[in-house]
């Protein structure tokens, strides 16, 4: 695929810009070569005085040059809204990314998306939820978009890699950056076996502002986002807003109303998200695809145990299932253990521990 022009590689480039003033300055001068060779007179009652005089300096110029020197590698390339394998529902977002960097299956970008997101902080009920979502979705045909983020971003990746729709993580950073550092080998597997995206110049590194507009591509991408596990205060709420401003399909999963990750769904939900409790909830809101991978459910547990049955689904202290059951400490723990080696059981800090459903 042929790499954008150079003049529309410095206008998306230029510091202070943006996406919506690169629109702007498209739509006053009819193209970015007009653009570039306007005066900052001209250019500065569209995208302000900075970013007019950056434009006027050429401070884009290196950046540009790397990019071009980034795309030699494998994989690595650029995609502008003047290609025609540019998504057409971001295309049609709020303030779409004039220029995007792309690394990994270029070809994803024609599959039709479907964002998770959630809390960076998530239970592990949380996260084993996303990964299901995500690996059941993606056996429907879906392409599972996220930010790799930790938490529920990662295992909303991690559940749709190996599916042929695989994942697209939208990052915040340069593409040539991984934030946070824990997800490296993530990121990496996501390239080769899915895509990543950024709209960021290379070498940028995670600042606070980046984020929000990570998110607008997210949701932009998708047909709709589903917010696995989130408390009031996390970002994947920007994400579902964005997703509703433009009128995609906004979906949550209810927890626990004792825990504090729960309360941003369930905030969602009261305002109008779709409460979703399987798969099926889900495909009825976004549509049903043809599946391109069967997949055998997995054999069933053995049937419950007591310490299951007692325990519910609400993180619950040593003390409480030693009076519950008449069992000694010993013994409790060498069962938990055994649930937690299973996969049925967590631990959480101040020794509690949480029963997980692993359907």
């Amino acid at each position: 695929m042929k790499a954008p022009p150079h003049d529309w590689l410095l206008l998306a480039l230029t510091p202070g810009i943006g996406p919506a003033g690169f629109l702007r300055l498209i739509d006053a001068f009819g193209g970015a070569d007009a653009a570039l060779n306007a005066n900052s007179r001209q250019t500065e009652p569209l995208i302000g005085k900075e970013a007019a005089e950056a434009l006027q300096r050429r401070e884009a110029a290196a950046s540009a040059e790397a990019a071009l020197e980034w795309t030699q590698a494998p994989g690595c390339q650029l995609v502008s809204l003047l290609d025609d394998d540019y998504p057409p529902q971001l295309a049609e977002s709020n303030a779409p990314p004039p220029l995007l960097f792309a690394r990994g299956r270029r070809e994803l970008l024609a599959e039709p998306m479907l964002a998770i997101v959630g809390s960076r902080a998530a239970t592990p009920q949380g996260k084993q939820n996303a990964e299901n979502f995500s690996r059941d979705l993606a056996e429907h045909g879906y392409c599972i978009v996220s930010g790799l983020a930790s938490g529920i971003d990662a295992a909303a990746h991690h559940g749709a890699l190996g599916q042929p729709s695989a994942t697209v993580a939208v990052v915040g950073t340069g593409i040539d950056r991984v934030y946070p550092a824990s997800n490296r080998q993530l990121a990496h597997r996501i390239a080769e076996e899915g895509l990543i995206l950024s709209e960021f110049a290379l070498g940028m590194g995670p600042l606070a502002a980046h984020f929000p507009r990570r998110n607008r591509i997210i949701a932009g991408l998708s047909r709709g986002c589903l917010v696995a596990e989130a408390n009031t205060g996390s970002g994947s709420l920007i994400t579902a807003r964005l997703a509703m401003e433009n009128n995609r399909e906004v979906m949550a999963i209810p927890g626990s109303i004792h825990n504090p990750q729960s309360r941003g769904c369930h905030r969602l939900i009261k305002d109008g998200a779709k409460l979703v409790e399987t798969v099926d909830d889900v495909l009825d809101e976004v549509g049903r695809l043809q599946r391109k991978r069967p997949r055998a459910k997995p054999a069933a547990p053995t049937a419950e145990s007591p310490l299951l049955e007692a325990m519910g689904f609400d993180p619950i202290s040593m003390d409480a299932l030693s009076t519950t059951l008449g069992l000694t400490v010993g013994e409790l723990y060498a069962m938990l253990l055994e649930l937690e080696l299973a996969g049925l059981v967590a631990s959480h800090p101040g020794g509690l521990f949480q029963r997980l459903n692993p359907s």
